[in-house]
């Protein structure tokens, strides 16, 4: 795999550090894009899968009340 460097702020990357619980920048930088690009994944399999959505393209009725 080709790598690339990039320059980034040292408060943006500390952060990402303690969040992603990683001694190392570059592993936490890694870490937040290979998730970021999961989560793109999951939601385009979501958004264009037919599986049974029934349940969230139906009409809701709100229920009848009898006095």
């Amino acid at each position: 795999m080709a790598k690339v460097n990039v320059g980034l702020d040292a408060e943006l990357v500390v952060e990402v550090m303690v969040l992603a619980g990683v001694g190392n920048p570059q592993d936490a930088v890694e870490l937040v894009l290979r998730d970021y690009i999961a989560r793109g994944h999951r939601t385009e399999s979501r958004a264009t899968s037919p599986a049974d959505d029934s349940h969230r393209t139906r009409e809701i009725k709100p229920p009848d009340h009898e006095a």
